[in-house]
């Protein structure tokens, strides 16, 4: 569906349509990461660089200056906004299914705000660093090509299947109401094979009576996809499901409570700093997996609120990985479309970017949990 949605023209439409307003460089690379943010609270983060990044290397070649800041900042914005909705990041939707929250519950629990409201203070916070990171690129932006829209049939199925999921998650996801525990799996994969019917169909136009061509489009389509993640993804449900089996993430659970004591504020400080700290080098999707069940356990025994810790490891898991540029996969696929186009991203420039603006959008977002959820 991302991709559907990227071949649309509809983000480069509107990503244009902030540019054109901005006169100089550095705010019309600001607003292609607002883009990149917007759409990331509903898209996978991976997909929307892959949406955003060609208008940033057009804007880049046209200005001739160097790329890989601009595409640094749409991953991290993109990493960081993911975790603002239920439906914009994996660790968001892991961590609704665990805890038993709907959308809404991104917005306001039980009467307080939510993450929702803890990711933009984080974004706003870490905007500063972006704007002190593109002040210099004073150059004029001048007139873009106009981009048009191609159709708006993905943009529609996109926006469904969202309304969908949102319904969904409604309905909870109890072990016991076994049509709940996979029904958002269902929507997902029903608008999918609904997206790649469109796309084959319309691929083949007036031939579409010919079902041995539609068929072989779409047995193309569906070779395109990226099986690779697919199974590492399933890998990793395994091994965490295993480690709970041996009592792995107990002995873990355990680790926590004994080096907090019954000292919340140190336990919540360590699930939050901790997880930057892994999740600069261990992809967030494993991570949080691992360690939900070891904060669920770490609340009980210390008798604190267990949401507390649950937003504090979203945070620190899902922005941690801005740090480096392995340490989430929209940096990983940021770094490949600039090596593609000859320009290569040094390990220490990624963290001269990804650094500070981890720590000011981790401080103030977890800041802004604790004197909330305390």
């Amino acid at each position: 569906m991302a991709e559907l949605f990227s071949l649309s023209g509809v983000p480069a439409c509107w990503a244009n349509f902030l540019v054109e307003k901005s006169r100089y460089a550095n705010w019309a690379i600001l607003s292609v990461c607002l883009v990149a943010g917007a759409i990331s609270m509903f898209v996978e983060n991976v997909a929307t660089v892959l949406i955003v990044a060609p208008l940033a290397l057009a804007i880049a070649a046209k200005l001739k200056v160097s790329p890989v800041p601009f595409l640094i900042g749409i991953a991290i914005t993109s990493n960081l906004q993911g975790a603002a909705t239920l439906v914009g990041d994996p660790p968001s939707i892991i961590l609704a299914g665990f805890a038993d929250m709907n959308f809404n519950d991104f917005f306001f629990l039980g009467g307080r705000p939510s993450i929702f409201f803890a990711i933009q203070l984080g974004a706003l916070a870490s905007f500063g660093v972006l704007y002190l990171v593109f002040r210099k690129n004073r150059e004029r932006v001048g007139v873009f090509e106009k981009v048009r829209v191609r159709t708006w049939i993905p943009t529609l199925l996109l926006g469904f299947m969202v309304l969908s999921l949102v319904g969904t998650s409604f309905l909870g996801t109890s072990v016991d109401n076994r049509l709940s525990v996979h029904l958002s799996g269902i929507v997902c994969v029903a608008f999918g094979l609904i997206g790649l019917t469109w796309h084959a169909v319309t691929r083949l136009g007036a031939r579409e009576s010919n079902k041995a061509k539609l068929g072989s489009i779409l047995l193309g389509d569906i070779r395109g996809l990226d099986w690779e993640t697919f199974f590492f993804l399933a890998g990793i449900f395994l091994i965490v499901g295993s480690l709970t089996k041996v009592g792995i993430i107990d002995d873990l659970a355990g680790f926590f409570i004994r080096f907090s004591g019954d000292n919340e504020l140190i336990a919540y400080l360590a699930i939050v700093w901790g997880s930057v700290l892994l999740s600069a080098f261990v992809d967030n999707v494993p991570y949080i997996l691992a360690m939900l069940p070891v904060v669920r356990s770490l609340a009980l025994g210390i008798e604190m609120n267990p949401y507390l810790l649950y937003f504090g490891l979203l945070i620190g898991a899902s922005v941690g990985g801005n740090i480096t540029p392995i340490g989430a996969s929209a940096n990983v696929v940021a770094c490949g479309i600039l090596k593609k186009n000859n320009c290569n991203v040094d390990f220490m420039e990624f963290m001269r970017i990804g650094l500070p603006f981890t720590f000011f959008a981790v401080l103030a977002s977890s800041t802004f949990i604790w004197l909330v959820w305390k």
